[in-house]
């Protein structure tokens, strides 16, 4: 099998090319370097099999060309991260809705298979203990740039669908919840990576906020599993699925965790969101998947504890730092 992989140079897409060349397949990668960075695939370019290329997903011949060459698209090039959505939401805006759209018209002449990679963000301010994949989008108003990013992706699974139902695109559609693991970086508002910089360079460990909100955190290598699973799958045709774990904790939970596995005697501010990001920035209280239909479709536990997961991220940063 060959894959494209876009943003196949970032933290998610290089672990999923290096999951997909140990499974034999053939990888090509589209990468721009805006997020991702070359370092990420330099151990895979030994590798016969891997192709990559330095060049924009909006790049409309280059994808009409790698395209051509893949049997499933991993379409994973997008803008993320807080501090990027909230300083440059022209960018956010455009690179999501652009680049899903070049690459949906170039897969759906070929009928390539596409998994879409999406976001828990989508589900916005929406009121839920656990977001199932059909409960309402409830969005925040145009005037607070934060959600750009939420509306955008919501937008590119609109759209993927419409060129699933309208001209057969074989589309599956994975709503990503907090992915961490090694090659993440802090830089764009990342929060165990932040974190875990905090700690090792003797703290304090920032918490936005009261740090009562909760998240969930997925290893990259489970995301990523649930991915090729997916993919995989032709049941999962012209569906959207969770993807993550349901193990919850509060944000203040979550840095003494990595007090304790990093660096005991760290301290743990909390700074006003207003401070952090923008006057009016407003959080999601609780960001808690049900991954009930993954685990039907897949069989899917997510592996690794919370405290596995730090320990990775302390192990990459300890040795190659937050790039």
């Amino acid at each position: 099998m060959r894959y494209l992989v876009t943003g196949g140079a970032g933290f998610i897409g290089s672990h999923l090319a290096e999951a997909l060349l140990a499974a034999g397949g053939e990888v090509y990668v589209v990468d721009d370097l805006s997020t991702g960075r070359a370092a990420n695939i330099e151990p895979l370019k030994a590798d016969p099999r891997f192709h990559y290329c330095i060049e924009s997903v909006m790049n409309g011949p280059l994808v009409a060309e790698l395209v051509d060459e893949a049997d499933v698209v991993f379409h994973l090039a997008a803008a993320v991260g807080v501090f990027l959505v909230v300083e440059s939401p022209v960018r956010t805006i455009e690179t999501n809705v652009r680049g899903t759209e070049t690459v949906l018209h170039h897969a759906a002449k070929k009928k390539r298979k596409v998994l879409l990679a999406s976001t828990s963000e989508v589900y916005g301010s929406t009121l839920s203990a656990r977001f199932r994949e059909d409960d309402d989008l409830v969005l925040g108003p145009p005037t607070q740039g934060r959600w750009s990013y939420a509306c955008s992706k919501a937008l590119d699974e609109f759209l993927a669908l419409a060129y699933h139902r309208e001209r057969g695109l074989p589309v599956i559609i994975a709503r990503l919840f907090n992915t961490v693991g090694p090659r993440q970086t802090g830089r764009y508002g990342m929060v165990i990576p932040r974190f875990v910089s905090q700690a090792l360079a003797g703290g304090p460990i920032t918490v936005y906020g009261d740090g009562t909100q909760t998240r969930a955190f997925c290893h990259v290598s489970d995301t990523v599993r649930a991915l090729m699973g997916l993919a995989a799958d032709e049941r999962a045709v012209g569906q959207v699925f969770n993807v993550g774990s349901d193990a919850e904790l509060t944000i203040n939970e979550l840095a003494e965790r990595v007090r304790r596995v990093v660096n005991p005697r760290a301290a743990i501010a909390h700074v006003p969101y207003d401070e952090a990001y923008a006057p009016g920035f407003r959080d999601m209280l609780r960001r808690v998947p049900d991954i009930s239909k993954l685990r039907e479709f897949l069989g899917f536990e997510p592996s690794l504890s919370i405290e596995r997961i730090i320990a990775s991220v302390r192990d990459h940063i300890a040795a190659h730092g937050d790039r």
